[in-house]
């Protein structure tokens, strides 16, 4: 698309800096959009990437300190009284946020979410076109219209993202801010998203704003490359120059790290401990029908592994398979109809008391959403030093030093700088370095990863996943890893097993089922998983 249309976004010599922080996290920033245009914005977690986004959307805190021209379709959205600020979200800019649960009303349905953005900007038209137009959005990114009246607490996380995305291009903006939108989807579903995402500039010229720490998605995507760093844009090429020859420190090293990551293996020998066993495990919930006659869907329905000290085992499939399922029933946050859990001997599902509470110490997981996951009153120290307060195996001033030492392990230096923020002044990607902290806290004996590195750029899930591997040859620890993406199960996992539709369709060696998949859809996550264009 040429730029002879003109930008549809101008951001030019751009300051930004939040009120409790000391530091531009914006530094002369510019960047422009042309209409139709599909660019990706590039960098580590805490670059400033998701700032971005939320100036063009003018949902900064009050008493930040903003200056410098922004401009969407020729207007000032600094300049704009609310009635026209909140035609412009929407009409004219669609968002897609990177944390879909803390975006939504937990108190209305799907369907409600987007009858009531259809509401606000089309007064004239009558309930019926609304509900058609909603169920037919639903349609578009791959949910089901008889969820219509599912609550998203109902959803999966990819799910809830669909959704998200749904009530971004719900009117058709000329620009579409996807801020890390694939982070919690599947490979094949993120495909499906971004194939929509895509068709959609090219019906009605509007112009694409990807956010992503994931290079493969922009090399697929996106046809300029925008490298962000500290505040400022480092590199601005088109996507072919980029991966011949990268010309800034960072863009090199964030392509360096993405290629080994594509290219590991995992090569640790797993211990012969049988630490975890789980047998006919069962999770069904009633989704509609007449008392006497219930449609149940089966999230986990008859699941059986077992897990060793010192192994890896990868659960993957499709957003809505069951895997954030399976990690709750595990963990006891979910209803469980039938099966058993076995940690070293004992049927945890049984247990109750101090020996529930001794098993729950020995398996931490990391969720989804670190921002859910992490109390928003409580400071980054108090939040990790929290479960060794309540299992009493330091004092406050030992568990807070143990705080520093494990913010400091997670990548987050000086430790002094982040203990005293609170979660809502980190990045998405900082606020899961302080949930994997936190889950670190106890040594676990089973570490269960609920997409824990979705959020992250390729450098920090690459020195995560190395942090990892030596905590499994340090604590001989267990860890079972539930990912979207193939491509890292393959190099990080021992074994792999693959769910659709609640029940286990394949299972057996990464590097072999990865090379050579046998079920339909482990054949079709291989095939939509993004990679890297071959450098020349």
């Amino acid at each position: 698309m040429l730029n002879s249309l003109g930008p549809v976004l101008e951001i030019e010599n751009m300051y930004m800096r939040y009120p409790s922080s000391k530091s531009w996290v914006l530094d002369a920033l510019n960047l422009h959009v042309a209409a139709g245009e599909r660019l990706a914005l590039i960098g580590p977690s805490g670059c400033g990437k998701s700032t971005i986004a939320r100036i063009i959307m003018q949902l900064i805190p009050p008493r930040s300190l903003f200056q410098g021209k922004l401009l969407i379709l020729g207007q000032d959205p600094t300049k704009l009284n609310e009635a026209s600020l909140r035609r412009l979200r929407g009409e004219a800019v669609g968002l897609i946020f990177q944390d879909p649960m803390t975006r939504l009303n937990p108190l209305l349905t799907i369907g409600e979410h987007l009858v009531d953005t259809l509401k606000a900007h089309h007064l004239q038209r009558d309930s019926c076109w609304m509900r058609q137009k909603a169920e037919s959005l639903l349609e578009r990114v791959g949910i089901n219209s008889e969820r219509f009246y599912a609550y998203p607490h109902e959803f999966s996380g990819g799910m809830r993202q669909r959704l998200a995305i749904a009530l971004a291009i719900a009117l058709d903006p000329p620009l579409v801010i996807a801020d890390e939108p694939t982070t919690s989807l599947d490979t094949a579903i993120a495909d499906q998203v971004m194939a929509q995402l895509s068709s959609l500039c090219e019906e009605i010229g509007s112009a694409l704003l990807l956010i992503s720490h994931d290079l493969a998605l922009a090399a697929r995507w996106c046809e300029r490359i925008c490298i962000m760093d500290k505040g400022k844009i480092v590199e601005d090429v088109s996507n072919r120059d980029f991966f011949i020859k990268p010309q800034s420190l960072i863009g090199k090293r964030l392509l360096r790290a993405a290629t080994e990551r594509e290219e590991a293996r995992s090569t640790s020998q797993v211990q012969s401990e049988l630490v975890l066993e789980v047998k006919r495990l069962r999770c069904w919930h009633v989704v509609s029908g007449l008392p006497w006659k219930l449609n149940w869907l089966k999230a986990v329905d008859e699941v059986s592994f077992s897990l060793f000290a010192g192994e890896t085992l990868g659960v993957v499939g499709a957003s809505g398979c069951g895997k954030s399922t399976l990690c709750r029933a595990l963990m006891g946050l979910t209803p469980v109809r039938g099966g058993e859990v076995i940690f070293k001997g004992q049927n945890i599902l049984q247990l109750k008391g101090r020996s529930l509470r001794h098993a729950r110490q020995s398996l931490q997981m990391i969720f989804q959403d670190p921002y859910a996951s992490l109390n928003p009153k409580m400071t980054i120290s108090e939040a990790i030093s929290d479960p060794l307060l309540i299992h009493n195996l330091f004092s406050r001033a030992e568990a807070r030093e143990r705080a520093r030492s494990l913010l400091e392990q997670v990548g987050l230096e000086p430790p002094e700088y982040f203990q005293n923020r609170l979660p809502h002044e980190l990045s998405g990607g900082q606020q899961q370095r302080v949930a994997i902290a936190r889950a670190l806290a106890l040594e676990p004996k089973v570490l269960i990863c609920d997409e824990s590195l979705s959020m992250l750029d390729a450098e920090i899930q690459s020195e995560l996943l190395n942090l990892l591997n030596w905590l499994q040859h340090r604590l001989r620890v267990a860890i079972l890893f539930i990912t979207h993406d193939l491509s890292i199960a393959s190099g990080f996992c021992h074994r792999v097993i693959v769910l659709d539709q609640g029940r286990i369709v394949e299972e057996g060696p990464a590097k072999q089922l990865f090379e050579s998949p046998k079920a339909s859809i482990t054949q079709k996550l291989v095939n939509v998983s993004p990679s890297l264009p071959s450098q020349v």
